[in-house]
């Protein structure tokens, strides 16, 4: 009786070890073609440089790329071709520089991003004086999130922020470039770069975010007036303390003395102010008290004051939302602004100058 066949032995020709040497080889070449590849993604995504911020990346005229504006400010901040600059939230995002830079005689970049905390307003405009050590002007958005303020808005983020872009050594950027984002943001990047994608956000960090003034829907208005539960701001007590204060005043303190500072509020609708003797009129207040303060004490200072009863706050027909602006508003502002900045007096009806620009 023939013995049965072991699990070493095979067919003529066979040779044992065979399937081992066979997996080996595809394993190596499998590996090879996966870091092959991911060397190829790298070395585009560097060469694309999304953000503009890589050392070693080819002088291509970049635009500002990621809906996430964390990302591309810091490349705004840096540029050589601004002089001056604008921190805020989205209440201060439609300030034009192509109308503002003539009238303050500035290269004005927008810096100006959808729910920004002071803390990021902070670390943004701390970047652009890195790199500005005698900026021309400087615009800060005194809205709500300096008034009130919260911990956790003066500490931190709203949004993801790419913390090696505001601090440290460039180059530690190429370490951050292998994620999906960069990736995603480079393929973007480039689809522009060569004549295939739409510039959807300004070079100069201007991008009017609400919709053409044709689309306004009065209707649709007061259902986002309703939405925001503005009931609550009647309630009485005493002003929260601006928990802010102290960070703006260090971060004015860094400005240097003969650059225009500019501190300014935004409008506001009427509804958004509080009744008289409200937790929200009081903060409100104890705001607009601390900002002059401050205006008061640093060289070259203007405080205004838009968030007055006026007719810019006293219809809603002047906004999208509570706190949002049209656009005849924003020209508005931006003519006042240019006056007070210059000296020039600006009508009593549209704001309150509370520090007067003394030259």
């Amino acid at each position: 009786m023939r013995s049965s066949i072991s699990s070493s032995e095979g067919p003529p020709g066979h040779r044992v070890g065979q399937r081992p040497d066979a997996w080996r080889r595809f394993a190596l070449t499998f590996a090879a073609t996966l870091a092959g590849a991911g060397l190829f993604v790298f070395l585009f995504v560097a060469t694309v440089d999304p953000w503009d911020m890589l050392p070693l990346s080819p002088p291509l005229h970049r635009i500002p790329i990621s809906t996430n504006a964390r990302y591309t400010m810091p490349s705004l901040a840096r540029s050589d071709r601004f002089d001056s600059a604008m921190v805020g939230t989205s209440t201060g995002r439609l300030l034009q520089p192509a109308v503002m830079d003539a009238p303050l005689g500035a290269h004005l970049a927008n810096m100006a991003m959808n729910s920004a905390t002071p803390w990021e307003q902070d670390r943004l405009l701390r970047l652009f004086l890195r790199h500005h050590t005698a900026p021309h002007v400087v615009l800060i958005d005194i809205d709500a999130a300096w008034c009130f303020a919260s911990p956790a808005t003066i500490s931190g983020p709203n949004r993801p922020m790419p913390d090696w872009m505001y601090q440290g050594s460039p180059w530690r950027g190429y370490a951050e470039m292998m994620n999906l984002y960069a990736v995603q943001e480079a393929a973007n990047q480039f689809m522009w770069l060569i004549g295939h994608k739409r510039q959807r956000y300004g070079s100069d960090g201007y991008t009017s975010f609400v919709p053409p003034d044709d689309r306004y829907d009065p209707r649709r208005v007061d259902e986002l007036f309703r939405g925001w539960d503005i009931d609550r701001r009647m309630a009485t007590g005493p002003a929260a303390a601006p928990l802010s204060m102290p960070m703006l005043r260090r971060l004015v303190d860094a400005i240097p003395a003969g650059t225009t500072k500019i501190l300014w509020f935004p409008p506001a609708a009427r509804d958004m102010q509080g009744a008289p003797g409200s937790v929200v009129a009081a903060t409100r207040a104890a705001c607009r008290q601390a900002v002059a303060a401050i205006g008061r004490d640093s060289a070259r200072t203007l405080v205004i004051d838009f968030d007055i009863p006026g007719p810019l706050t006293a219809s809603r027909d002047n906004f999208w939302d509570p706190i949002h602006y049209r656009m005849a508003v924003a020209r508005t502002i931006m003519d006042d602004l240019a006056a007070a900045g210059t000296g020039r007096s600006v009508p009593p009806g549209d704001a309150r100058v509370l520090v007067p620009l003394a030259r």
